[in-house]
């Protein structure tokens, strides 16, 4: 079982589920794999309001050296995206990240770089 995530292929670009900023996240890739943080299913929650954006982000480990730059890589290109003026980013480790969290893209990549997903 895979994971989905709103994109503008799939929701019309006012939807509720903020479709152009999950796009706009597609492009944040994880610094030790060539995968997005949507793909490898790292973003829990997301939402806009007013120009803020609350996020809740997990990581697939609590000890991963990377959280600091994928944090700073999420925020940096969130507040490219007109009329974003502020980005809060949550870490939450409920729910569990589990290969179940990958999109089917995310299962591709992991695939072909030989992970197990």
């Amino acid at each position: 079982m895979t994971s989905s995530y709103p994109s503008l292929q799939t929701h019309p670009s006012n939807d509720a589920s903020c479709p152009v900023l999950w796009d706009a996240l597609r492009e944040v890739m994880d610094p030790e794999i060539p995968i997005s943080v949507v793909d490898m299913g790292l973003i829990v929650e997301l939402a806009e309001q007013d120009g803020i954006v609350d996020l809740k982000l997990t990581f697939t480990a609590m000890g991963c050296p990377a959280m600091d730059f994928i944090m700073d890589d999420i925020r940096a290109r969130l507040l490219q995206e007109p009329g974003i003026r502020q980005v809060n980013i949550e870490i939450v480790w409920d729910p569990v990240w589990t290969k179940a969290r990958l999109s089917e893209d995310g299962i591709d990549i992991m695939r072909t770089w030989g992970i197990s997903a």
